[in-house]
């Protein structure tokens, strides 16, 4: 092996030559979304970075060199990867380039790669990712300097951009905005219930015989209402007008498309129970274009609104921004409530009776490019709860999920904030996070009695105060760059699951009790569950304490470890002066524990004792000095 230099951040090795850079396609890649690449412009080459680490295994590429810079100052970076032997960037002087309307790079042709301590770098420009600012990098100087003189920006080396600060929307961030998130809903909910409101312009019964007849006579801004009794009609909203059930009163379809359909902003629906719904769950071939799609973009997921949103529901909301959906009851034959390019739209105090067999249905509430509030609704025995695809920024909050194959499925979304839900008997999942979103809240839910509880995929997401209990895995842990903290997860088979390859996540103040086995991991790196000295509580963990941590590290994954609080012996062996030296060994140098979690300064107390008494097991006392068994 050859001898190793330290030169700032990195430890080079001088004998062997530095590896050739990778194709980036075969990188282990963060900083960029999924839905956010699909949307790029044609030609457009975002700055990168790739980064050979000397304990992990894979070649780590970076969507942005500023991605890079905020990652490799975190704390245990250097214990999870080691240290950063060699980095290639990006090199734009290899390419003409320019910059699209919103700042994207667009060369040429594709650019090539240099060395990331011999470029130079324009910082501060019009240059931009999808997530903001980044540096733009060249092999020479004069073309960084020409590019700063036409799109502004200061040229830097190096050793001066890794002392820069680049703000990023990390978990931090995410978990910083909960509250404003939880406030900005309830601004958008007071806004959508003074629909109730508006004055009475028509009763159905005393002006019209119908309530369609009603609804064509009612002048903008005003309500219908529709007297107790059951009405077999399909309804057409093409106003804003509010829709107001007196009394017991149904809607009933003829068993052919959507009972009740608005296209209009500022619609509400109040006080109904809905029936009668067709059963086609997508567009028909040869239907009419949706609402509001007369004029594709062309964006990427144009065919899955038709699929996923172009289908039959009982009520279906197209088009129609600050509507609301109050007091409602939809016995469902496919979906229940359809939102589509609704805005700020509110369901509220719903609920839907899905299809017995979820094979027959489809969502009980199906949000698309609908960025709104579900709250204080039940959803039972649907395919999905609540389903939301490319609706950025939903918020679903204090629902009652119960019976349904997934409960909350999101795809292609970010920013949602899945607060203080209660589902139990998913058959599936209970709140499932797909296709690599960025920067969702999931607080506060109690999720039981289902095969994965939690599984949270994409980044920089923040889960914290849920109780995952009951399950055969309580979360599964796929996101990554994200903060899990203070949750319980309890008498699973299995309380946590890792997947990711990237070690990046913090993960603390978390209790472990009662689980057949409180961790598994997938090959890969070593991951260390300890953030600023502050680890987690593992039921069984054994060693000294100074009243609130142990000196002992804990492994989940560990042989001796994981059996702990299920087999008799196991402390007095943990404990062996050859074991605890080889623990200490494993948890302190990169790469011995490959495939590994680690704790280095477990808790000797539960850190959520009010979450813990929810379960079933709040009578019993746990400490480190109180084995299970």
């Amino acid at each position: 092996m050859g001898a190793l230099a330290a030169m700032g951040i990195f430890i080079i090795d001088v004998e062997p030559t530095a590896p050739k850079p990778a194709p980036f396609d075969d990188t282990v890649s963060m900083g960029l979304a999924p839905d956010d690449e699909y949307g790029l412009e044609e030609g457009v080459e975002l700055p990168k970075a790739q980064v050979f680490y000397s304990q992990y295994e894979y070649v780590v590429g970076y969507y942005g060199v500023e991605r890079f810079v905020e990652t490799q100052r975190q704390e245990a970076h250097t214990q999870r990867f080691g240290y950063p032997q060699t980095v290639y960037v990006t090199d734009y002087s290899s390419v003409d380039l320019e910059l699209a309307e919103e700042g994207h790079p667009i060369p040429n042709t594709t650019p090539s790669w240099v060395d990331g301590e011999d470029a130079w770098y324009v910082h501060g420009s019009d240059a931009r990712t999808p997530s903001g600012e980044t540096p733009i990098p060249f092999s020479e100087r004069d073309d960084a300097t020409t590019f700063a003189d036409t799109h502004g920006g200061t040229v830097l080396t190096w050793d001066e951009l890794l002392e820069e600060r680049f703000e990023t929307d990390d978990a931090s961030v995410v978990r910083d905005r909960v509250d404003g998130q939880h406030q900005e809903a309830d601004e958008h909910v007071e806004s959508a219930r003074s629909l109730r409101e508006r004055p009475v312009s028509t009763v159905v019964g005393d002006d019209t015989e119908t309530i369609q007849e009603a609804i064509e006579q009612a002048p903008a801004n005003t309500t219908v209402v529709v007297p107790e009794g059951e009405y077999e009609e399909k309804l057409e909203i093409d106003r804003p007008v509010t829709l107001r059930g007196d009394g017991d009163v149904t809607v009933r379809g003829d068993g052919t498309g959507s009972v009740i359909t608005t296209t209009a902003e500022r619609t509400a629906v109040v006080g109904l129970t809905v029936t009668g719904s067709g059963s086609q769950g997508s567009q028909r071939d040869g239907d009419a274009e949706l609402p509001g799609t007369e004029n594709e973009t062309g964006e990427w997921d144009e065919r899955f609104e038709r699929n996923y949103a172009g289908g039959d529901a009982g009520i279906a909301v197209h088009t129609a921004n600050q509507s609301l959906i109050e007091d409602v009851t939809v016995d469902s034959s496919v979906t229940g409530i359809l939102l589509r390019r609704s805005g700020e739209s509110v369901v509220r105090n719903v609920t839907v009776h899905s299809p017995a067999d979820w094979e027959d249905g489809h969502a009980g509430i199906l949000m698309f490019r609908t960025p709104g509030v579900v709250e204080q609704t039940t959803v039972y025995d649907g395919r999905d709860a609540v389903y939301s695809h490319n609706s950025h920024g939903i918020v679903v909050r204090d629902n009652e999920l119960e019976g349904n194959r997934l409960g909350i499925h999101l795809m292609h979304t970010s920013d949602a904030l899945l607060g203080n839900n209660q589902l139990r008997e998913q058959s599936n999942t209970g709140i499932f996070v797909m296709t690599g979103p960025e920067r969702n809240a999931i607080v506060d839910n109690d999720i039981r009695d289902t095969e994965q509880a939690l599984s949270p995929g994409g980044s920089d997401s923040y889960v914290a105060g849920n109780v995952l209990a009951d399950s055969e895995i309580g979360l599964r842990v796929s996101a990554t760059n994200s903060i899990y903290e203070r949750n319980v997860i309890a008498g699973n088979e299995i309380g946590a699951d890792i997947n990711q390859l990237l070690p990046t996540n913090q993960v603390l103040e978390n209790d472990f009790v009662e689980n057949e086995r409180h961790a598994t991991a997938s090959s890969g790196p070593l991951r260390v569950w300890t953030v600023n000295g502050t680890g987690n509580y593992w039921q069984g963990a054994v060693g000294s304490d100074d009243g609130r941590t142990i000196d002992r590290s804990y492994s989940p994954t560990d042989p001796v470890d994981q059996r702990l609080h299920r087999v008799d012996g196991t402390p007095t062996l943990a404990q062996a002066p050859a074991l605890e030296a080889l623990a200490g060994l494993e948890g302190s140098v990169p790469g011995m524990r490959t495939g590994s979690i680690v704790d280095l300064a477990p808790t000797c107390d539960p850190n959520n004792p009010d979450l813990l008494e929810q379960t079933e097991w709040e009578d019993q006392t746990w400490s480190c000095d109180t084995p299970a068994y």
